[in-house]
C-alpha cells in the first residue's frame, strides 16, 4: 500500500504518461479537494493512492464515451467533443474575457475554418484571407478565431452589449496605457474603501468563518462523505446554516453594516448589498473619465465582469438568478458556509490582472484582418451600408470579394432571454435594447407560434446574409435541432443540408452535466 503513494506532482506526472495526455497537478488537486479520490498525509505532505487514480480516469474517460453514445446515439461525432483539451485551452486568451451563455468553444470554429481534413472533415471549406460572417455574433468566438486563422470576419448582434463583447475581444489596445488606467483604479478604489467599517466587518467575519468551517466542514473529509453518501448534504448543511446565523447578525449589528439598498426599483437596487453598489458606481465614475476610447471600451467589460461576480446571490445560482441573498448560507458548490460579496476590489484586481495577460497574449497570436461586429437585426441589416460608416476601405473590399459563408450558432427557442442575462449592464451602462427583436427567447416560450416565429425569424436572418455571399457559399449552423427545424429553415432559405455533423457538448456550465449534443448543419446553396 505504502508503495502506491505518490506526491501530487509525481501523479501528474505518472498519470500524464499512463494516459497519454497532459494532467497536471492541478487537476490531482482538485480531485482530492472535491473527493473524488481519497487524500493521505504523511508529515504535513499530500499523497494519493496511485491505483485509485488510474481507475478514477480509466472510467472517467472510458465510460463516459460508452454511456453518452448509448443515450445519444451512435452517430455521434466523438472527435467533435474535443475531451483533449483542458479548459484553458478552451477558454485561451481573450475568449474568457467574459462570460456568455450558449458559446461555443473556439476549437470547434477551427476545426471547420481551417485548411486540414481529416476522415470526416473531407475538404477544405474556407482559407486565408476569406471573408466570415457570424450573424448571431454573441460573444464574438467566430471573429477571434478568424483572426488566428488569417480571415477577416463580420458579425451582427442585436444586443449592444454582446456587440461590445465582441469588438473587445478583437481590439487593438495601448497595454501601457491600459496597465496604467486599471492601477490608478484600483489604487483609487482602495483608498475608497481602505476607512470602511465594511473592510473590517469582512475581514472579521472571514476569521470567524474559517474556523466554523474547518470543524464542521474539513476539507476534503466532508466533500468525501457527501460523495459516498455517508452524510446527508441537505440535512446537515442546513443545520449549520442555521447554527452559524447568530454570528453573523452579532457581526452585523457589531460594525453597524447596512445590507440592503434603501429601494428596489432597478436590477442593480435588487441584487447588490449597499455598500458593493456604492463601489460599482465609484470605479464606473472613474472609467468614465479615461480619455483613451479603446482603454475605456476594454476597462468597462472588466467592471461588467467584475459585478457579475458580485451579485448577491449564491456561488451555485451565479449562472441563473433565483433569489437575492445578504446573510451566510450553506454553499453545495463549495462544502462550507459561504457569505454574500461586501466589496469588489478583489474581482476588479483578479479581472484586471487576467484581462491584460489574455490581450497580451492574443496580440502574439493576432493577424491584420479585420473583424468588427454591427449591432443590428440580421434580418433587414444593409452589410454594405453597416460597413462603409466604419470602414470604408474594408466596404469596398466586401462588395468586390463577397462573404465565403456563415459559421454561427442561432439561438435556441425558448431557451434564453439574450439581453436579460446581461440585465447588470444594461442597467450600469444603459445600453438601447431590443428585447422585441430576439429570436426565440425564453420570454416566449416554447408554443407552437413562438415555434413557427423562430423558424421564420432564422429563415429571413439567411435569406438577407445571402445578399452579401459568394456564390459557392459553404454555411455552418450549430444548433440542437430537438424540433428538427432546420431541413425547412433550409429549405425556405433556398439552401440544403449536405452534411450534419452530431458533437456531444461535455464542458456545459449549467447545472445539467447530462448526456447533450448538438448539430453542425453544413448547408449550401439549393440548386
Amino acid at each position: 500500500m505504502q508503495s502506491e503513494l505518490i506526491t501530487i506532482k509525481e501523479a501528474s506526472e505518472w498519470i500524464s504518461v499512463e494516459l497519454k495526455r497532459k494532467v497536471t497537478s492541478s487537476n490531482i488537486a482538485y480531485l482530492v479537494n472535491y473527493g473524488r479520490i481519497k487524500k493521505y498525509a504523511d508529515n504535513g505532505n499530500t499523497y494519493v493512492n496511485k491505483s485509485e487514480l488510474l481507475n478514477y480516469y480509466k472510467s472517467f474517460y472510458g465510460n463516459r464515451q460508452l454511456n453518452w453514445k448509448e443515450k445519444l446515439g451512435d452517430n455521434i461525432d466523438w472527435h467533435l467533443s474535443f475531451e483533449q483539451y483542458k479548459e484553458a485551452e478552451t477558454t485561451k486568451h481573450v475568449h474568457r474575457l467574459h462570460p456568455y451563455k450558449g458559446k461555443f468553444i473556439p476549437q470547434l470554429v477551427e476545426y471547420f475554418l481551417n485548411s486540414h481534413t481529416d476522415e470526416f472533415k473531407k475538404e477544405i471549406y474556407f482559407k486565408k484571407g476569406d471573408i466570415i460572417l457570424d450573424p448571431f455574433c454573441g460573444s464574438g468566438t467566430t471573429l477571434v478565431q478568424s483572426n488566428e486563422l488569417g480571415m477577416h470576419a463580420i458579425g451582427i448582434d442585436i444586443s449592444a452589449f454582446n456587440s461590445l463583447i465582441s469588438n473587445v475581444k478583437v481590439g487593438k489596445y495601448d497595454l501601457y496605457d491600459l496597465n496604467n488606467e486599471l492601477k490608478k483604479i484600483s489604487e483609487a478604489l482602495r483608498q475608497f474603501i481602505v476607512g470602511s467599517n465594511t473592510v473590517k466587518f469582512e475581514q472579521k467575519l472571514l476569521e470567524e468563518l474559517s474556523k466554523f468551517n474547518n470543524e464542521y466542514f474539513p476539507s476534503p473529509d466532508f466533500k468525501r462523505k457527501v460523495r459516498f453518501g455517508t452524510i446527508n448534504e441537505d440535512q446537515y448543511g442546513a443545520e449549520k446554516e442555521k447554527e452559524y446565523l447568530p454570528v453573523y447578525k452579532k457581526l452585523i449589528n457589531e460594525y453597524g453594516i447596512e445590507l440592503k439598498q434603501e429601494k428596489s426599483d432597478s436590477f442593480l437596487d435588487r441584487w447588490y448589498l449597499k455598500h458593493v453598489r456604492t463601489e460599482i458606481d465609484f470605479v464606473f465614475g472613474l472609467i468614465k473619465k479615461i480619455k483613451n476610447q479603446t482603454t475605456k471600451k476594454i476597462a468597462t467589460i472588466i467592471l461588467s465582469r467584475t459585478i457579475r461576480s458580485c451579485r448577491a446571490t449564491t456561488h451555485s445560482d451565479l449562472a441563473t438568478l433565483i433569489e437575492p441573498i445578504s446573510t451566510t448560507y450553506y454553499c453545495s458548490k463549495h462544502g462550507k458556509i459561504c457569505k454574500p460579496l461586501f466589496s469588489i476590489l478583489s474581482w476588479w484586481d483578479r479581472y484586471s490582472k487576467d484581462t491584460l495577460k489574455r490581450v497580451t497574449e492574443f496580440n502574439s497570436l493576432r493577424t491584420q484582418t479585420y473583424q468588427h461586429c454591427y449591432t443590428g437585426d440580421g434580418r433587414t441589416i444593409d452589410l454594405f451600408d453597416a460597413v462603409e460608416k466604419i470602414n470604408p476601405d474594408f466596404e469596398k473590399q466586401l462588395k468586390k470579394q463577397k462573404i465565403a459563408g456563415i459559421f454561427s450558432s442561432p439561438p435556441y427557442v425558448g431557451l434564453i432571454n439574450y439581453h436579460e442575462q446581461h440585465e447588470y449592464a444594461y442597467s450600469l451602462f444603459g445600453f438601447e435594447r431590443h428585447d422585441e427583436l430576439e429570436i426565440g427567447p425564453l420570454s416566449k416560450g416554447q408554443s407552437r407560434e413562438a415555434k413557427e416565429s423562430y423558424v421564420e425569424g432564422i429563415t429571413k436572418v439567411l435569406n438577407n446574409c445571402k445578399n452579401f455571399l459568394a456564390e459557392d457559399y459553404n454555411v455552418f449552423l450549430v444548433a440542437n435541432d430537438k424540433y428538427n427545424f432546420y431541413p425547412t429553415i433550409a429549405e425556405k432559405a433556398g439552401m440544403r443540408i449536405v452534411q450534419q455533423f452530431k458533437r456531444p457538448v461535455l464542458n456545459r456550465t449549467e447545472k445539467d452535466k447530462g448526456a447533450y449534443s448538438e448539430s453542425i448543419f453544413h448547408l449550401k446553396e439549393n440548386k
